[in-house]
This record gives structure tokens, C-alpha cells and sequence, in this order.
């Protein structure tokens, strides 16, 4: 169906390709500047992250519900975005760059706005503009990655950018609490100073990733439509993958909540919450990599699947009687393994079943479901913790993962034939 495609592709993806001799050596320079710019961008982004929940429950008085509201719109206003964000960029060959750039403008345009908002209306307004501009970015940058990289070493790229990415996951909340530590109006202070480290992000994008030359027309060529986006659902893997991701994600508590709960268990000062993202992080930071490099070789499902399997025993941890010092490690590190299995990996399995032309909006597909699938946990858990208490919600998202988990298994994608 798409051979006809193939001239109208070869120049969009050699243009962010590595050199042949290079390959299977090096990560590409492309991964490495956008791993530049997701670092820099998530020190700005989860200054913010780390200090929201507290913000908004503590210092605005929001409630769990209120709180998973705005947290399911921080989290699923992206996914109504994120088709659109993959098919400009695919509709294309040089654009890419183009659309990932006017996503991360449009974030940072955002933090500013959080000095103003006080209450729930207008704060869910930002909210959901900032989490447009993830949308509109996301899928462009994660196809330049994909395209960037051999389909044998995929899992590898993926795992390099991401730990960048939580290189900055893990200055940010640090950075959070050392402007809160040293200022009088800190939740402004830090509004302030993510706004500046957003603008850098987008300065480094423009100046050092490459914009990939734009491919010539080819009449007989299939086009980049939304049809033919939801067209790659025909394709067995990629229909499951999406399926799987939408599942899992239905059971997958926003790290907020996860925080929050810590909080409680352990009675963390408030000056101190900002800091629990950290550790998250830097379970990510170590483990993106090397488990990345094992998900090429053992598997992309099996490592997916298994970091849900992490997800599943924090879970656990949490709802059980252990109150030993050990616990926050121990849940931290689980968390940081979840994400360093499923994040890039995820990513990485479905480019194996989508066309080069037509990458941006394939990832995207997946990407769209789990995020919605995402917002609806964070809104039904946000209520479950309002009606029954903070340990009944939990306790129904264990058994809600366990099951999906299981139908996942059952429904895992067949190796394919030969690389995409």
C-alpha cells in the first residue's frame, strides 16, 4: 500500500539519518540535540509539575477531585492535539522541526500565565494550553528520533533522549526547592524562573536541530491525511500496540497522585514535597539506557509489559503496612524503572509498524490513546479518592492494572518481519 511512497520518503529520512559508518556505533547528533532541548525543556516543565500538587490542594484548597480534574486536563488536553501535531508534520518533509518548535514555544508561553491564575477556571485554561503545546510536539519529535536511528538500535536512541529528557526531570524539582527555599513569594518566583529556562529550550531547538530537507512530491505518492493516519490502525501490531497502551493506561495513576499518597504515608513537610520527584528521576536517569539497550535485544513488549510489572509492585508498596525508611526508596525506584521500561520502549515497538512517511501520525495514534486513556484514570481516581478515601482508589487501580496487564499479555504484537 505505501511502496509507492517510498522516493517520496528516502530524502525526509536520510536528512536526519546517521552517517552509514556511523550507525550502529553512535547515537545520531539529531537524538542528541533534541535530547538537549527535552532536557532544558523539563527542568522548565517539572519546576512547575513538582510544585502544582501543592500549590493547588494545599495553598488554593483545591480537593482530590478538583486536583484530578485539573490533573487529567495537565495530562489528556494533549492527546486531542497530538493527531494534529503528527499530521502537519508529516504532511511535510521538513517540517518536523517546525511543528515540534511551535509546541514547545506555545509551553513556554504558558508559565507566565500562572502568576495570574487563582482559581480553578483560569488555571485549567493555562493548563490545557500548556499541555497543547506538548501535544502538537511530541509525535514530530519522537518520529525525528525514529528516523534518526536503525531499526536495530531504536531502542537504544529512545533511551539516550529520554535519559536527557530526565536529566532535566531531575534539576527541576531541585531547582523548585532551592527558589522556594530562597525566596518570600515562592510559588511566583518559580513560575517565573521556569519561564526563562523554557525560552532557552526553545533557542537551542532553532539554532541546533537540524529541520531535515523537505521531501519532493510525488503525485503517485500516498498522502499524509488523517485518513490515511487512522488507516495504520489496519495494521495488526500497530492496532494492538495502541489498544495495550490505551488499557494499561486507564490503570496508570498520575505521578502527582503518587506523591501525594507518599506524602501522606510518610507525613513529608510541605517544604520538603518537592523533592519526591527527584527520585522518580533518577531511577529514570539510570535505567532509560540500559534498559533500552535490553528491550533491542530481548524484546520491546516484553520489557514494556515488565515495567508495568514494576508499576504494579508500587503499587503495592504502597497499600501495604510497611512503614520502614526504605519505603519512599523503594517506590521511587519502581516508578523510575515504570517509565525507563515504557516510555521510549513503547515508542520504539510501534515505529517498527509505521511507514516512514507517515511516522509523525502512527505515533501519534499510540500516543493519543494512552494519553486519554491517562486522563480518564486521573479523573476517576481524583473521584475515588474524594468518595472513599485515599487507600479504596488505589486499591482499585492495582486490581484495574493487574487485569489489563493480563489482557495485554494475551494481546502482545507478533515480532515483525522485517524492520519498518
Amino acid at each position: 500500500m505505501y511502496v509507492a511512497d517510498s522516493r517520496a520518503t528516502a530524502s525526509a529520512a536520510s536528512a536526519v539519518r546517521p552517517p552509514a559508518g556511523r550507525r550502529r556505533t553512535a547515537v545520531a547528533p539529531t537524538v542528541l540535540a533534541l535530547g538537549t532541548v527535552s532536557l532544558i525543556t523539563d527542568v522548565s516543565s517539572e519546576m512547575v509539575t513538582a510544585v502544582l500538587p501543592l500549590y493547588l490542594v494545599a495553598g488554593l484548597g483545591l480537593s482530590p477531585l478538583g486536583f484530578g480534574l485539573l490533573d487529567g486536563v495537565y495530562n489528556g488536553v494533549s492527546a486531542l492535539v497530538r493527531l494534529a501535531g503528527g499530521h502537519l508534520a508529516d504532511r511535510g518533509g521538513g517540517r518536523h522541526k517546525w511543528v515540534a518548535g511551535a509546541g514547545y514555544a506555545l509551553s513556554a508561553a504558558c508559565k507566565p500565565l500562572l502568576l495570574v491564575a487563582q482559581t480553578l477556571t483560569p488555571i485549567g485554561l493555562v493548563l490545557a494550553v500548556d499541555r497543547t503545546g506538548k501535544g502538537l510536539r511530541t509525535a514530530p519529535r519522537d518520529a525525528l528520533i525514529s528516523l534518526s536511528s536503525t531499526p536495530e538500535t531504536r531502542g537504544r536512541a529512545f533511551g539516550v533522549h529520554r535519559a536527557m529528557d530526565t536529566a532535566g526531570a531531575l534539576l527541576g524539582p531541585l531547582a523548585a526547592f532551592l527558589v522556594l527555599r530562597a525566596t518570600v513569594d515562592g510559588y511566583d518566583a518559580v513560575f517565573t524562573v521556569s519561564f526563562c529556562v523554557a525560552v532557552v529550550g526553545v533557542l537551542v531547538l532553532v539554532l541546533f536541530v537540524p529541520a531535515g530537507a523537505a521531501a519532493p512530491r510525488d503525485r503517485s505518492a500516498t498522502r499524509a491525511t488523517l485518513g490515511a493516519a487512522f488507516a495504520l490502525l489496519r495494521r495488526r501490531d500497530l492496532r494492538r500496540i495502541t489498544v495495550c497502551a490505551l488499557l494499561l493506561g486507564l490503570a496508570t495513576v498520575s505521578d502527582s497522585f503518587v506523591y501525594l499518597l507518599l506524602q501522606r504515608r510518610l507525613g513529608v513537610p510541605d517544604r520538603w514535597f518537592a523533592l519526591l520527584p527527584l527520585g522518580t528521576a533518577a531511577a529514570f536517569l539510570l535505567l532509560a539506557v540500559p534498559l533500552g539497550r535490553i528491550a533491542d535485544r530481548v524484546g520491546r513488549w516484553r520489557m514494556f509489559l515488565g515495567g508495568h510489572l514494576a508499576l504494579l509492585l508500587a503499587y503495592g508498596l504502597l497499600l501495604s503496612s510497611w512503614h520502614g525508611p526504605a519505603l519512599p526508596y523503594a517506590v521511587l525506584l519502581l516508578h523510575g524503572a515504570f517509565y525507563a521500561a515504557t516510555d521510549g520502549v513503547l515508542m520504539a515497538a510501534a515505529a517498527d509498524s509505521v511507514p516512514p512517511e507517515l511516522r509523525s501520525s502512527g505515533l501519534a495514534l499510540v500516543q493519543t490513546g494512552q494519553a486519554l486513556a491517562r486522563f480518564t484514570c486521573s479523573l476517576s481516581f481524583g473521584a475515588a479518592w474524594t468518595a472513599w478515601g485515599d487507600r479504596a482508589a488505589l486499591t482499585g487501580s492495582a486490581v484495574a492494572l493487574a487485569l489489563c496487564g493480563l489482557i495485554a499479555l494475551a494481546l502482545r504484537p507478533l515480532a515483525p518481519k522485517s524492520p519498518a
